[in-house]
């Protein structure tokens, strides 16, 4: 009796292709899902509402309250926050004025002093007449935002007034201290 030894023959032209095909697919189902997480988290950014947000002088002078929110695009708690931040601009859009104010923007800078922001994001809770209500700091809740935004348009005391949570620190500035030009610098500005 002879027994046959199992011999591999050399692969055919036919399973490299196959091998390759199935190596391209899987490659291009990574990238495409990759692609997709991508998107699928930056649904909400502070772009869109900034693009979204109504103008602090129309906010002032419209007759309903207002929430302000200090932020900027490198404020890794104002991202956090984005979401939540769009979920209560949907609900409250007829009731309250949502306004985004950039700190590196410089225009912005007598809004800073007011209402002596020096951690963001910072959220200023205005009445229909424009006057500051409230304040809170830093990463809020999605309970104490909403019980602030429902007192502020019933008209009531809002039970949350002076709140502080996780904020992006604000780095010195690179120019000298003298420099006034620099929207981060606000902070030393301040005057007790």
């Amino acid at each position: 009796m002879t027994t046959d030894s199992p011999i591999k023959p050399e692969t055919t032209a036919g399973e490299r292709l196959r091998n390759f095909l199935v190596a391209m697919v899987a490659i291009a189902l990574t990238v495409a899902l990759v692609l997709g997480l991508r998107t699928e988290t930056a649904a909400v950014s502070l772009d869109k509402l900034y693009a979204a947000s109504t103008p602090l002088d129309v906010a002032i002078s419209n007759g309903k309250p207002s929430m302000v929110e200090f932020y900027a695009n490198w404020c890794t708690v104002c991202q956090k926050m984005a979401p939540d931040i769009a979920e209560f601009e949907q609900q409250y859009a007829d009731k309250v004025n949502f306004v985004m104010l950039n700190v590196d923007n410089t225009k912005w800078l007598p809004e800073m002093l007011k209402y002596r922001v020096d951690g963001i994001p910072h959220f200023v809770f205005l009445n229909k007449a424009g006057e500051s209500l409230a304040q809170a700091i830093g990463d809020q809740p999605h309970t104490i935002m909403a019980s602030n935004l429902e007192a502020l348009v019933t008209g009531s005391p809002l039970p949350h007034a002076q709140t502080s949570g996780q904020v992006s620190q604000v780095s010195p500035p690179a120019a000298p201290i003298g420099n006034q030009d620099d929207p981060r610098s606000h902070g030393s500005q301040v005057v007790n």
